[in-house]
């Protein structure tokens, strides 16, 4: 190992590679123009290479094997590539015993950061004699094609339109293994007992002076009203799915340990709060509007111009990510919280390491935010299966009763406004749609907005954004699998939709509908009549915010989300039979 110093005094252990080296290069730029500015010196020191180094990586694996799909695809199990070291050795997976990630010799993949020769002799080996109905799908960066060449013929015309985009090379460097401090943290277990640990010992919990007691550690993440065990049950069962399932990157290994992290932390600043103030649960969150629709149509502009109306309280992203303590209810103490320097960093740091993210949703920590975070701290959110290929969790995610999800969410809402004066909460998240009755249980005022598109395009659109947030986590991502799993979701929410509002379960006039093409073509009105449903006051200064925020924030101003409904497969006709009972009842038009 050796020691990298940086100018601006930070010394970096660095692992050493056989492909490539890091040298350190002077910064250049204006750092604040970048997204991640000032999230972290370690990143800016290795995105800062100078073009030198990159030349001589490249040269470095001249005559390294093609890592294209194409190439992957073909190649039969068993064969030994061109230019491969015959010593080499497959490299490490991220599952519950990888080891530190070491390149192949002379191969370096420049989309994924990792190697991807077909086989080796010695993995070929090891999956020889095994049957197609264990095999995994074939997708970009798999190093080990756990598969047969059955299955590698059955696949090999099965390409999709969604590509993966390049790694940046801080990333590369990170799934490499070569960042010594993220590399120990990576190799770090990802259990309950671990992450409960470590989260105590964040707090200043007992955990630091010595092993707590279950009943202990139980003890700070539990209240009579929110009780761990029901959500330490579904952590574990996603925990157990991450190992199992999701074949996570190093780079992502290490965002999902934070990420885990700051769940378990807030979640025992919660119930602190709550210890400290039980009044709050007295709040009154008054007929909540809640934008249900799903996504990719329309949602996220519409609640952007419903949070332009400053008569409403649209939460942030770091008000949903850290909401204890109550914010403050003055505006200049608000807007200089330092939680939303943290919130921004974690927000951030997706849409740097998969450039493709900021054109499809834009995240940060002043943004209004989808209100799905605030029952993570219920380990009972989407959150967890979109960004993860974890059907056995998401299986039961489905099926599980939500009532403790929207009970955090409720409690997350009345902390938030304990400060401050009432107004109207604006809330948006998907996943209401799925959960209609239960909201309702929870707000029995609340007032549901749902916006409809061509079930088939907003799947495709859908289907595109997930397989991008699986890329920032693991180098395999199956996109025939992502849009078979979308499809039988919506297709069978949709049809619950019908069936509610057909039988009567729901309170129609909570309830009122749009479409993704009357809100393209004429904006302001279709929000207008949504204010006119509701009964709730128009006013020429909420029209005026509303169209300085259209002008501000075209669909296309972080570039142009391309996406196809090939990838959704199947017949096409077949898929439109699937749908065409929600979009007669709700009169929803099919795109040409």
């Amino acid at each position: 190992m050796r020691v990298i110093h940086f100018s601006s005094g930070i010394s970096i252990p660095m692992r050493r590679s056989s492909s490539r080296r890091i040298s350190p290069g002077p910064a250049t730029g204006d750092s604040s123009s970048r997204p991640w500015a000032g999230s972290n010196r370690l990143i800016r020191s290795i995105e800062s290479h100078r073009s030198t180094n990159i030349r001589r990586s490249r040269a470095a694996t001249a005559g390294s094997v093609s890592c294209s799909r194409t190439r992957i695809l073909a190649s039969p199990i068993g064969s030994t590539p061109e230019n491969t070291a015959p010593g080499s050795s497959p490299i490490a997976g991220s599952g519950p015993r990888a080891t530190p990630h070491r390149p192949f010799a002379k191969c370096s993949c420049p989309r994924c950061g990792r190697c991807c020769p077909p086989t080796h002799p010695r993995s070929a080996k090891r999956h020889a004699g095994r049957k197609s109905a264990n095999a995994r799908p074939i997708s970009h960066g798999d190093s080990e094609l756990e598969t047969d060449r059955a299955s590698l013929d059955r696949r090999s015309s099965k390409m999709t339109f969604w590509t993966p985009s390049e790694r940046p090379e801080w990333v590369r460097a990170i799934n490499a293994g070569e960042i010594a401090p993220i590399a120990e943290e990576v190799a770090l277990p990802l259990t309950r007992t671990s992450l409960i640990e470590e989260a105590m010992a964040r707090q200043g919990g007992d955990s630091g002076s010595g092993r707590p007691s279950a009943s202990q550690t139980l003890a700070g993440f539990d209240h009579p009203d929110f009780p761990a065990e029901p959500a330490f049950e579904s952590l574990e069962r996603f925990l157990a799915a991450l190992e199992e399932e999701a074949r996570l990157s190093p780079m992502g290994r290490w965002i999902t340990r934070r990420f885990l992290l700051r769940l378990l932390e807030v979640r025992l600043q919660l119930m602190a709060y709550l210890e400290r103030d039980p009044g709050v649960q007295e709040e009154q969150i008054r007929a909540p509007l809640f934008v249900a629709g799903a996504p990719r149509t329309g949602t996220t502009i519409l609640h952007a111009l419903l949070a332009s109306d400053h008569r409403h309280r649209v939460p942030e992203g770091w008000e949903l990510l850290r909401p204890v303590p109550p914010p403050s209810p003055d505006p200049l103490e608000f807007a200089a919280d330092a939680r939303i320097a943290l919130a921004d960093r974690e927000l951030v740091l997706p849409q740097t390491v998969v450039s493709g993210l900021l054109s499809i949703h834009e995240y940060g920590g002043r943004k209004p935010k989808e209100c799905l975070s605030a029952m993570s701290f219920a380990f009972q959110s989407e959150e967890f299966t979109t960004r993860y290929a974890i059907p056995s969790f998401e299986g039961w995610l489905e099926a599980s009763d939500k009532g403790a999800a929207y009970r955090m969410h409720r409690l997350v809402l009345q902390i938030l406004q304990r400060r401050s004066a009432h107004r109207a909460w604006v809330l948006k998240s998907p996943v209401h749609l799925h959960e209609l009755t239960t909201l309702f249980e929870i707000y029995p005022d609340a007032r549901v907005a749902i916006t409809h598109r061509d079930p088939l395009t907003l799947i495709a659109s859908l289907t595109s954004l997930i397989a991008n947030l699986r890329w920032v986590h693991s180098d395999t991502v199956d996109v025939t699998s992502i849009a078979e799993s979308q499809l039988r979701r919506y297709r069978a929410s949709f049809d619950r939709l019908v069936d509610w509002s057909d039988e009567g379960e729901l309170p129609t006039r909570q309830i009122h509908h749009s479409h993704f093409a009357d809100f393209r073509e004429a904006p302001i009105e279709t929000v207008r009549a949504l204010y006119a449903r509701f009964g709730m006051e128009w006013s020429s200064a909420a029209e005026t915010e509303m169209r300085a925020a259209l002008v501000e924030n075209p669909s296309n101003r972080h570039g142009e989300h391309v996406y196809s409904r090939d990838d959704l497969g199947g017949d096409p006709a077949r898929l439109r039979r699937d749908f065409a009972r929600y979009q007669t009842r709700f009169d929803v038009p099919s795109d040409t």
